[in-house]
């Protein structure tokens, strides 16, 4: 089975990385720039939320 949350376009790569860098200041999570596994689960799992949550509010606020 194949990846599928390979970035397709190159482009893209940086500013999902500065979304993540941005999302995981807004939790108290300290990331830095390439490997992060040295952080918890539940610190890994905040910031993949408060992506989701981000993203779920810029919809709606698009389709209003």
């Amino acid at each position: 089975m194949a990846k599928s949350n390979k970035i397709v376009i190159p482009a893209a790569r940086a500013a999902m990385d500065q979304f993540k860098m941005e999302a995981a200041s807004e939790v108290g999570v300290n990331l830095k720039q390439g490997y992060n596994g040295d952080i918890t689960a539940k610190e890994a799992g905040s910031v993949g939320g408060q992506m989701v949550k981000k993203m779920i509010e810029a919809y709606e606020s698009s389709i209003k």
